[in-house]
């Protein structure tokens, strides 16, 4: 009696285009997918693979049953070997093709810890979206050796959006970047014009490095000063009402006139005045007092 009838697949190509979307009941779930029947004759295939962004499909009952009437759409048509491919997470829509404007590169994010490895962890932000946080993102006071000393899976966090690869799918996350550094709280603390101590940790090429507080370093521009030349000056014989001023002036250096600014060196301990704050680059540039 069939025989008598056109066969359904004698017209799949004009009723079934690619990208299409369509409905059917499910008849069968195998280890690698399901089939879903479309019309009498006309089953497609729906692939582990096809059936979730968020996860790796291990076992495809977890998701679709027997008679279950579910939505897909069309990813491929092969009229000759009578055979369709459908895709379900297809019909759901792409979770990724707008996360570069849900997740912007600068934003902060929270999220579940979905697991973990050696070399970071892995955080859902949304159905079919995780960013990855590589080990040493999480932390800046201190270097960990693996995740798990700081997280662990199930525990709600929040992160700062570093870099988005929408070909790639991949977005990376940092913890550290959304937590305040000793810098930011030092810059916070101070303005340009305010006079500080700091010790000289490098110099090179009229600059100097100058170290302000444990992390927290500046740059100092030095300008080489030309030598004056020296005047031995005439001395008169003191007397014992001078004699205490006099001790004074050789305890800070030598008679007025002969005192000079300290030369720079590595290690030495000055006093500078903050000539720019830059908040922004967090720079700070010194000038000597």
């Amino acid at each position: 009696m069939k025989q008598l009838q056109p066969h359904p697949w004698d017209s799949a190509a004009e009723k079934y285009k690619t990208g299409e979307r369509v409905r059917g009941a499910v008849t069968r779930v195998v280890d690698f997918g399901a089939f879903v029947e479309l019309e009498p004759g006309i089953e497609g295939l729906i692939h582990a693979s096809e059936m979730s962004w968020a996860k790796k499909v291990r076992t495809p009952g977890d998701l679709v049953k027997p008679g279950e009437t579910v939505e897909a759409v069309i990813l491929g048509v092969n009229v000759g070997e009578r055979r369709m491919s459908l895709g379900l997470k297809q019909a759901l829509g792409d979770p990724w093709a707008d996360v570069a404007q849900r997740f912007a590169v600068g934003s902060a994010i929270e999220g579940p810890v979905i697991s973990l490895t050696k070399f970071g962890a892995f955080v859902q932000l949304s159905e079919g979206v995780e960013g990855m946080i590589h080990v040493s993102d999480i932390r800046a006071e201190k270097r960990i050796n693996h995740p798990q000393e700081t997280l662990k899976v199930g525990q709600l966090i929040k992160a700062q959006v570093l870099a988005v690869d929408e070909e790639k799918r991949l977005l990376r996350l940092g913890m550290k970047q959304l937590v305040p550094t000793s810098l930011d709280e030092y810059m916070a603390e101070h303005k340009e014009g305010d006079v500080i101590t700091g010790r000289m940790i490098e110099a090179s090429d009229g600059h100097a490095g100058v170290e302000l507080g444990e992390g927290i370093r500046g740059t100092c521009r030095i300008v080489a000063e030309r030598p004056a030349k020296k005047e031995r000056p005439v001395e008169p014989t003191p007397d014992l009402s001078s004699l205490s001023s006099m001790l004074k002036e050789r305890w800070k250096g030598g008679p007025a006139g002969e005192s000079k600014p300290e030369a720079v060196r590595v290690g030495q301990i000055r006093s500078f005045r903050i000539a720019k704050l830059d908040r922004a680059t967090k720079k700070i540039e010194l000038e000597l007092v």
